[in-house]
């Protein structure tokens, strides 16, 4: 058997570009894309992704060259995960959420040769591309329209592209039977994505068609994706890919429910209207739906599955959520993954606990995914694997067969996260537990350093959500002459609020129910915290903040 080789019928690529071709020929006439009263069927978004790959083939467009998307959840967005890379081109969706410097400087990293925009993102790009140096040569521009948007319709946006090119346009001319181009090799680069911002710099994180093939189909089989799922894009697709779902729920044969935007009514409205059985967000929609007004709720017209991720889930939050009748599942996983690396595989006998200690077991990120080969909690120092007691911390570390092929034109930041003892360092901190799953306490640069004790930043907002009155919590470190830092509490109220509790009483709070050492020195009141598009709390612009505030005066805890 030595003797025996790969050949060519077995060493095929891995891409998930063909799920769509499988599907479309199992459940062609069924419905792929709904947005507002436009329904596509799986046979015509595959026509319109080759019918765009081909366009962008005859604008030129070849392999390896960088496609980049500025766009909200509608189906153009979509329909460009397919199609972009079909063409052989590597597809980079930018957040829409972003300022023009950062687009700018987006844009002139990833080489970009061509950029789809939303009308309503039109002025942010030109802006955008104003600020690029004088030696870049800039993008072309295709508008993409919205006829539900005013100013979205074809006449409207044809002016703001190069040529009057639309995105409609490209689809009308492409060819519908084009051979798309399929990767040479399954390591070939297939998406570029940058951080979402909850650090001041991003980096471009390229991910390859092996990867995103194994970590689409880990994630279905992961999250139990049955055949045919309806799918709210509640999560921004320019996240990470909608953490492979684009892709997943091509393969699954669902139908995929697109929002521009939402709140909590259009949610319940959605759900109610299209019988949604799946969805994703981060914690922050969990909160959103679990503070919604009466007047906003809908019943649920069957189980409705949720995916968390993004931030540790307050288990409060994931208590109140469940309460209305979501079924709530939490993972873990980072732009430089693609999806879920950890989840929390639920435990039958975990349904006969108490609520509150069932969402306290949920809020772990859990254990790695099948396809994820190993992942470990290591002490910095010494290299080795921290105690299984779920109290002490250490750097998560992951290895598999997803991880990113590096960081685009960093080669230092490539070596510093993959290290040559066969590991991706996540900069989270985390703990393990007895029973082996993983809890996230801290990004390594979140947490709080009080008299040299570690404060865990997450602990302390887990205790601040379960205040009556508290919305949303971040807490950071503020400057202290005595204790080097302490805890500095960020909040917000929620809506109705008659009473607010003042800072006195939310440090209070706290104290009664964690060491004093942990509990807040100052808590600022926000009527909103600054977040990325995909519901992180931008933590960094908080730290400015308490640092900008200085020391406070001397005290003891």
């Amino acid at each position: 058997m030595d003797r025996m080789k790969p050949n060519a019928a077995n060493s095929c690529p891995l891409t998930p570009l063909g799920f769509l071709e499988r599907t479309t020929t199992v459940y062609g006439d069924c419905p792929s894309v709904i947005y507002h009263r436009t329904v596509f069927t799986w046979s015509q978004t595959l026509r319109r992704c080759l019918r765009l790959a081909s366009s962008l083939s005859s604008l030129g467009i070849s392999r390896g060259d960088v496609v980049s998307v500025l766009a909200p959840n509608v189906p153009a967005i979509y329909e460009m995960h397919f199609g972009v890379p079909m063409s052989g081109a590597v597809l980079n969706t930018i957040n829409i959420r972003l300022d023009a410097r950062t687009i700018s400087v987006l844009l002139h990293h990833g080489g970009s040769k061509l950029v789809f925009v939303d009308p309503l993102s039109l002025p942010l790009l030109r802006d955008a591309l104003r600020l690029l140096p004088h030696s870049h040569q800039p993008p072309r521009v295709v508008p993409i329209e919205d006829p539900y948007e005013e100013n979205g319709k074809t006449t409207d946006v044809s002016a703001g592209g190069d040529g009057g090119l639309t995105y409609e346009k490209l689809i009308e001319v492409g060819d519908p039977e084009f051979n798309w181009v399929r990767p040479k090799s399954e390591w070939d680069p297939m998406v570029l994505n940058y951080t979402s911002g909850t650090t001041s710099a991003p980096k471009g994180v390229v991910h390859f068609h092996r990867g995103l093939y194994i970590v689409t189909v880990d994630s279905l089989i992961e999250w139990s994706v049955p055949k045919q799922p309806v799918y709210l894009w509640t999560l921004p697709m320019f996240h990470g890919n909608g953490w492979s779902y684009p892709w997943g729920i091509a393969a699954a044969g669902g139908t995929n429910v697109c929002l521009r935007r939402f709140d909590a009514a259009t949610i319940y409205a959605a759900i109610a209207t299209h019988r949604v059985t799946h969805m994703c967000g981060a914690p922050v929609v969990l909160n959103m739906l679990a503070n919604a007004p009466d007047s906003a709720r809908k019943p649920l017209p069957g189980p409705v599955q949720i995916l968390t991720a993004g931030a540790p889930p307050p288990a409060s939050v994931l208590h109140r959520v469940e309460a209305l009748g979501f079924s709530v599942s939490h993972g873990y996983g980072l732009t430089e993954t693609g999806g879920m690396a950890l989840s929390c595989a639920w435990k039958a006998e975990w349904d006969r606990l108490p609520p509150a200690e069932r969402a306290r077991l949920k809020a772990r990120q859990g254990v790695r995914t099948l396809a994820m080969t190993d992942i470990d909690v290591i002490d910095g120092a010494t290299g080795q694997s921290v105690r299984r007691d779920g109290a002490t911390m250490g750097e998560i570390v992951l290895r598999g067969g997803y991880v990113m092929l590096g960081y685009l034109k960093d080669e230092e930041g490539t070596k510093q996260a993959v290290r040559p003892d066969g590991w991706f360092y996540t900069g989270d901190v985390g703990v393990m537990h007895a029973d082996g799953y993983v809890e996230i306490k801290d990004r390594s640069k979140d947490v709080i350093i009080s008299g040299g004790e570690n404060v865990s930043s997450v602990e302390v907002e887990s205790v601040l959500y379960e205040h009556p009155a508290v919305n949303e919590a971040a807490v950071v470190a503020r400057p202290d002459d005595y204790w080097g830092e302490t805890t500095c509490a960020f909040v917000s109220m929620k809506e109705g609020v008659l009473a607010p509790p003042t800072e006195e009483e939310v440090i209070a709070w706290c104290r009664e129910r964690m060491p004093h050492y942990m509990a807040p020195k100052t808590v600022v009141f926000k009527p909103e915290l600054p977040k990325t598009s995909t519901g992180k709390i931008q933590k960094y612009v908080l730290r400015e903040m308490a640092r900008a505030m200085g020391t406070p005066r001397p005290s003891r805890m």
